[in-house]
């Protein structure tokens, strides 16, 4: 069975190019340029979260982390924090994510990174 992933990203290049690779990956992958599916995780039950910070709407990625992490049917769930801050590892620690990545990013480093956390 096809691991899930939720993939919000503010950039849609970006969310295409992440969306197909780990498509080929084997992923199943719901893919948004807004924090929708976050509110329908409960129903799309993904293995991991894959969160920009800088995400259109009206909470930082940051902080939908920290949601998730601080709610007890969603705390278990990996998640990942990207963005372009030189401040990204003190951040993903800040809001409890599990991992992240720096973009721009390496492919090969993106694919790791889903692959260790779904």
């Amino acid at each position: 069975m096809k691991k899930k992933v939720v993939l919000v990203q503010d950039n849609k290049d970006i969310l295409d190019i992440m969306d197909e690779v780990l498509e080929e990956e084997g992923f199943d992958v719901t893919a948004s340029l807004t924090t929708e599916p976050i509110e329908k995780i409960n129903e799309i039950e993904p293995d991991v979260v894959i969160v920009d910070d800088h995400i259109k709407g009206k909470k930082k990625g940051s902080q939908v982390i920290k949601e998730l992490k601080s709610d007890p049917e969603t705390q278990d769930v990996p998640a990942v924090l990207t963005s372009t801050s030189n401040h990204l590892p003190q951040q993903a620690e800040d809001c409890k994510a599990d991992d992240y990545i720096e973009k721009p990013f390496d492919i090969d480093h993106m694919v790791n990174v889903v692959k260790k956390n779904a």
